[in-house]
């Protein structure tokens, strides 16, 4: 693969990032393309941690930003719309001269553009779902091979639902209607220079108990109560959205009081950073070369890192 055509900063919850991002974009003229799974839906904005203001500068100028705020609630966003969206920028960007930059957390939204995921949007097929679920798992498992000899997950070969969700892609993907798809949108090569920022682990908790409180404090409450009874989402959908809307949605039904919500919540955010320094891991364990900053360092010693980094590696 060529040069690299896109910078990539990712990280755990509570590191920081944002700061880093804007201070990078701002000494090379580059906006910000988010990577966040909830930040795309408008009205999640204390409990998803948008931080907007973060992206206006002392002087007043503000670095522009992209896949936030890009639908609601009513609909469901996820990797294939994400990858999507960041292709579309991708291209747009390569015209003009511009160099993507991704900064985020959400592990699978990263990877599906760094390791470049192959999504195809499938149409639901009762009938073919019926006819391979009539088949015992191991003749399953025989056709899946015989279309991926190859497979690198042999775990989709242990449960049946696994194996028919995956013979449904791959039939879909050989049919005409699949090679159209793929003709009409073609995936650019993404060659990504991946830059991480994590903070040794009892300082990245003290930080999740610091911002929770602030974020209690500026209002989280109210927005989760806002969101059900101004803009009528069900319990159940900001339930679905996890870890703060989750717990505040909870203590708001009464399901649970003030002091339980705010210990559970912080408990599952710091379960969260974790989960996400895995899957971070993962990818370097499958080939993604991060380098990560300082550990111990001061942001600006992080921010100095990164450019440097970046200078010596695309010549900027």
């Amino acid at each position: 693969m060529g040069k690299y055509n896109t910078v990539v900063l990712l990280g755990p919850t509570a590191t920081g990032k944002t700061s880093i991002a804007v201070s990078l974009a701002s000494r090379f003229g580059w906006d910000i393309i988010s990577a966040d799974s909830r930040q795309v839906y408008k009205g999640l904005d204390l409990g998803s941690g948008k931080d907007i203001d973060e992206y206006i500068l002392s002087d007043g100028r503000k670095i522009p930003y992209h896949l936030i705020d890009v639908t609601t609630l009513h609909d469901e966003f996820n990797v294939f719309h994400f990858q999507q969206k960041f292709y579309s920028l991708f291209n747009e960007f390569s015209v003009s001269g511009k160099m993507p930059f991704v900064c985020g957390g959400t592990g699978m939204y990263v990877d599906s553009i760094v390791r470049d995921y192959d999504l195809t949007p499938v149409p639901e097929n009762p009938e073919l779902r019926k006819t391979l679920s009539e088949k015992s798992l191991e003749e399953l498992d025989e056709m899946l091979l015989s279309y991926k000899p190859k497979l690198h997950n042999m775990s989709d070969l242990k449960l049946k639902d696994r194996v028919i969700k995956a013979l449904e892609i791959q039939l879909f993907i050989n049919s005409e209607e699949g090679k159209k798809f793929k003709s009409e949108h073609r995936r650019p090569e993404v060659n990504a220079l991946v830059i991480g920022n994590t903070l040794p682990r009892a300082k990245l908790y003290e930080n999740i108990r610091i911002r929770l409180h602030e974020r209690l404090d500026c209002g989280m409450i109210e927005e989760v109560r806002a969101l059900h009874e101004r803009d009528g989402y069900s319990w159940e959908r900001l339930e679905k959205l996890g870890l703060e809307y989750r717990y505040v949605s909870l203590y708001l039904e009464g399901k649970i009081d003030k002091d339980e919500m705010i210990a559970e919540l912080y408990h599952a955010i710091c379960q969260f950073a974790k989960r996400q320094e895995t899957w971070f891991r993962r990818m370097e364990r499958n080939g993604v070369n991060i380098h990560w900053l300082p550990l111990e360092g001061s942001k600006n010693q992080r921010i100095s890192d990164a450019e440097e980094y970046i200078r010596s590696n695309i010549g900027l």
